[in-house]
């Protein structure tokens, strides 16, 4: 679909400055702007791309003033930060969307399929399954029985939904996400093995929850593993079972929680966090990439390290642990000092 820039402009109330006419059909960064893309100026150290680029309409401030000249052509806008916002979100709704039944899919008799929905090749929907209207279940994708997909949501590709587990409305879930495989529950016998505890709870996904790919949420052991409402959950990520997360937190990829931990409301997890078991963090909490909470964590707080430091404890630690060989090799001059005067 083509826009032009006396379209985008009357969309976001902007100012043209260059060639109303200008079309665009894709967007693109600055520095990477191609003929008929549109580009946009955020950063104010992006700005010497904005002389170079061939896109063919670059979206910036209203208080921004060009220093040379530009070939494009600019609509300004109040925040043009928001705005890139806005535009993204109208030209993804602009994307034709699917919609039927493969005669290749698989659903049970008994399961309830809701109007408009797509289901694509080769996905199973088993018996007692219900999928909300609107929903979009890509190829090869698994409902369980007794699960339910709510209204607007998206299973894409290869995405499995284990038997009794439930998922919400307007929620995305990207390839390979296994949502309710059973949680790492084992016991150490007699004979020095192992026996597998069985896991007889569920998930529950609440509206408006994104999941990465190839991210694996665990059923519980009894009752719910519980994902809260407006969750953003990156790729490759391990949530335990009975875990509970907090509505709108938000966490990078390859984090891991252990079973029975409970994340709060707002928070923000780095990349490659690790959260031991029934470890409790507070709401609004903020854990930096790589960092290991094997105690509990009150509201508002920030950690960093392994194990985890409050965030000023750690920064000086930091700055301690780069002085350490001067400080060895100090120890060690001292040292000799103190046994030369102790000959003496």
């Amino acid at each position: 679909m083509e826009f032009t820039a006396e379209m985008i402009a009357g969309f976001l109330g902007g100012e043209i400055v260059g060639d109303s006419g200008a079309a665009v059909h894709t967007v693109s960064s600055i520095e990477e702007g191609k003929p008929g893309s549109l580009a946009y100026l955020t950063n104010p150290k992006y700005e010497p791309f904005l002389y170079t680029t061939h896109a063919s309409i670059v979206l910036v401030d209203k208080s921004f003033m060009p220093s040379q000249p530009v070939a494009a052509t600019l609509v300004k806008v109040d925040d043009a930060a928001a705005c890139v916002l806005r535009l993204l979100e109208m030209y993804n709704a602009a994307k034709p969307r699917r919609r039927g039944i493969s005669p290749r899919a698989s659903i049970a008799e008994g399961a309830e399929v809701g109007d408009d929905c797509y289901v694509g090749d080769f996905a199973v929907v088993e018996a007692g399954a219900k999928i909300g209207r609107g929903a979009q279940i890509y190829p090869q994708c698994y409902v369980g029985a007794g699960s339910s997909v709510g209204e607007e949501t998206i299973l894409y590709a290869g995405v499995k939904i284990y038997e009794g587990c439930s998922v919400g409305s307007r929620c995305i879930l990207h390839a390979g996400a296994v949502i309710g495989a059973d949680g790492f529950g084992f016991m150490p016998n007699a004979a020095g093995g192992f026996d597998k505890i069985p896991q007889l709870g569920n998930v529950v996904i609440e509206d408006d929850v994104e999941i990465g790919a190839n991210t694996c949420i665990d059923r519980a052991k009894t009752d719910s593993t519980i994902i809260r409402r407006g969750v953003k959950l990156d790729n490759l990520i391990q949530i335990g079972h009975n875990v509970q997360i907090g509505e709108n937190t938000v966490s990078s990829a390859q984090t891991g929680i252990a079973g029975t931990s409970r994340v709060g409301r707002n928070c923000f997890l780095a990349g490659q966090v690790g959260i031991a078991d029934h470890v409790v963090i507070g709401d609004r909490v903020q854990v930096g990439s790589k960092s290991g909470i094997d105690k509990n964590v009150p509201d508002g707080e920030i950690r960093f390290g392994y194990p985890a430091l409050p965030g000023m404890q750690y920064h000086r630690s930091a700055a301690v642990f780069k002085t350490l060989p001067d400080l060895a090799r100090q120890v060690r001059e001292l040292s000799k000092q103190l046994a030369e005067l102790k000959k003496q």
